[in-house]
């Protein structure tokens, strides 16, 4: 799995990115082609499959991109800081969906009948 974090930075209309700490840099005209010509770059430096990505605005002309490559379980998500488990399970091990609650609908209080009237 490799993490790769990115400085991006617009100037004269154009964006730049910077590897934090490697080698990689990138340009193009939009935050858009920008993220996907380094999403493409760090796919090509790992050979793991699954990416993951996040593009966050610090300024109006600067930014942090980061991708994940390679994550946990082909793309699966990761979450509360915890990792999931080796993919490999044996016998039926596999997790029960959790049964379905029945939820009463609470009743609405209706506008209609206050107790009083606005022009009495």
């Amino acid at each position: 799995m490799g993490v790769y974090t990115f400085v991006c930075r617009n100037s004269g209309g154009e964006w730049t990115a910077k590897q934090h700490s490697g080698e990689i840099e990138a340009s193009a005209a939009t935050p858009y082609e920008l993220q996907r010509r380094l999403v493409a770059a760090a796919s090509a430096a790992d050979s793991a499959s699954g990416v993951q990505s996040s593009f966050s605005m610090v300024t109006p002309s600067s930014a942090v991109f980061q991708v994940v490559v390679g994550a946990v379980g082909g793309g699966a998500m990761i979450s509360g800081g915890a990792a999931a488990g080796g993919g490999a399970t044996s016998g039926g091990a596999a997790a029960e969906a959790p049964k379905e609650e029945k939820k009463e609908e609470e009743k609405e209080e209706s506008d209609d009948d206050m107790g009083f009237s606005l022009f009495d």
